[in-house]
């Protein structure tokens, strides 16, 4: 019998991927493209949306053609996408009305400062789950509605589409004939009311974003159209699995069920606990929808940190400590076990669960014998040690016993960062033997879609490295509780 594909394209902030999976949920392929980062004498970061689309078109075609694929063979297509970038584009012509504004960019800052000033900016979380910033689509939409000639009246009038980078792909992929968005996606817009699961009006009004500007929200799981990527494919195939990147991570760790959790090790990081089919409100991260499959909800908390991977590029250049991230495994190794050095890394500021954007990073603890490695080592373990503290608030305020940790990300290759893990968490941490797990998740939510996985085996085809804990109780103790004053330094709210 023939083989059947599932395509899978994961758009992300430097490039767009598209990845093969074969019936047995195997990635097969993947073929990239990046696309120019945006940025002006502001810091402000945009991204070309047609550029975007574009190598979406292409890196299809690049997959199959350098690896002799059959289109005829593809049955269906899943999107991950990059969250909270948002752009505004023409309904009738499908043309944007300007670049799009990536998660990074923090233009819309004063829009939401005048709406905080108002004070709504409690009303905002207790609604979208969110607390109010620019991070979010809203105030980059907003930005876009007040400073681009003519968009405010066309967006009155209902000549304009709002959205993300998912529901951009899935307008342009179906010939201007679909505009709908995911659950996931939705939530990160600060728009979506994670309670009614329906655009909040009151929200949408304070931002100036007119409701009827939005995505239909569709299941994750849902139909998102039919493409033949502008007539390259002889026949259209269906678009059925639609996830921001974070949520398609999830959803490939194979966290289905409430209180399972994945840390994605990046320049940030981002944490991620399903916390089932009822909200959690929190003060210390944030809440928003896993996904909606099949009409059902899951709901996650989710803490982002600004400065893990980022510190070893610190490291390497900045300091010169290290000529590759490789070299931090060793050289913590040698460490002198009695060094009590640690790094807070608050370049700007801290983020979950401290909230506190004046924090300024500090090495605290060193003595006359701290040197390289020492220093080293204390940047490794400090990614450690704030995924530690997203962990611990997620238990704490869900009131659910966490049980292991999945992790994905270039960092989890570090074995004494792996352990470290494991030893301050004091539960185990699993590393999956795949990388691409956001397109991985969009992909088996379309396969699971349409019969081509099921559901309850498709993720035991994943093989894992596990760690466990191994430091004595004592010693874990005293190692977080160092670190833990070590934050209290440079925390500006005492």
């Amino acid at each position: 019998m023939a083989k059947k594909y599932v395509l899978g394209i994961d758009q992300s902030t430097q490039g767009t991927k598209a990845l093969l999976f074969d019936e047995e949920g195997a990635l097969l392929y993947r073929s990239d493209l990046p696309h120019e980062q945006i940025i002006n004498e502001k810091g402000w970061v945009s991204h070309n949306p047609m550029e975007i689309y574009r190598n979406t078109v292409q890196a299809v075609k690049n997959l199959l053609e350098e690896n002799k694929i059959d289109k005829n063979k593809i049955e269906v297509i899943g999107i991950s996408n990059q969250r909270e970038t948002a752009l505004v584009w023409e309904k009738e012509s499908g043309e944007p009305v300007a670049d799009a504004v990536v998660w990074q960019c923090a233009r819309g800052e004063a829009i939401c400062n005048q709406i905080e000033e108002k004070g709504c900016g409690e009303m905002i979380r207790l609604h979208t789950g969110l607390q109010l910033s620019p991070y979010f689509s809203a105030g980059k939409i907003a930005w876009v509605l007040q400073n681009i000639p003519g968009a405010r009246k066309k967006a009155d009038r209902g000549e304009l589409c709002c959205g993300t980078i998912d529901s951009w792909l899935v307008y342009k992929l179906t010939g201007h004939k679909i505009f709908r968005t995911d659950y996931s996606n939705a939530s990160r817009t600060q728009m979506f009311n994670i309670s009614t699961l329906t655009w909040d009006e009151e929200v949408c009004g304070l931002f100036g974003i007119p409701v009827k500007c939005l995505a239909e929200v569709t299941d994750s799981n849902g139909y998102y159209g039919e493409t033949d990527f502008e007539g390259y494919f002889d026949h259209p195939v269906a678009i059925r699995g639609v996830m921001g990147d974070s949520h398609g991570a999830l959803f490939g760790q194979g966290c289905l069920e409430k209180g399972m959790i994945k840390t994605t090790y990046g320049t940030g990081s981002s944490v991620m606990m399903n916390i089932g089919e009822e909200p959690v409100l929190s003060k210390k991260v944030v809440t928003s929808l896993a996904w909606s499959m099949d009409g059902k909800v899951n709901y996650v908390l989710e803490g982002n940190i600004n400065y893990t991977g980022a510190v070893i590029t610190w490291l390497k250049e900045d300091l010169k400590l290290i000529q590759s991230a490789k070299d931090t495994e060793e050289l913590a190794r040698m460490a002198n076990p009695e060094d009590h050095t640690y790094l807070v890394p608050a370049f700007s500021g801290l983020s979950a669960p401290y909230w506190d954007g004046k924090a300024a990073a500090m090495i605290s603890g060193i003595t006359r014998t701290t040197g390289q490695a020492e220093i080293v080592r204390a940047g490794l373990e400090c990614i450690a040690y704030q995924i530690t503290d997203v962990v611990r608030a997620m238990g704490d305020e869900s009131g659910i016993e966490i049980g292991e940790l999945r992790v994905d990300g270039g960092p989890t290759k570090n074995g004494y960062l792996m352990q470290f893990q494991s030893d301050m968490l004091g539960i185990g941490v699993q590393v999956p033997d795949q990388e691409e797990l956001s397109g991985i998740g969009a992909a088996y939510a379309a396969g699971i879609a349409v019969g081509m996985y099921d559901r309850n085996q498709i993720f035991d085809g994943m093989k894992r490295t596990k760690f466990t804990p191994q430091m004595a109780k004592a010693m874990q103790k005293a190692k977080y509780e160092g670190w833990i004053n070590a934050v209290k330094m440079v925390l500006t709210e005492k």
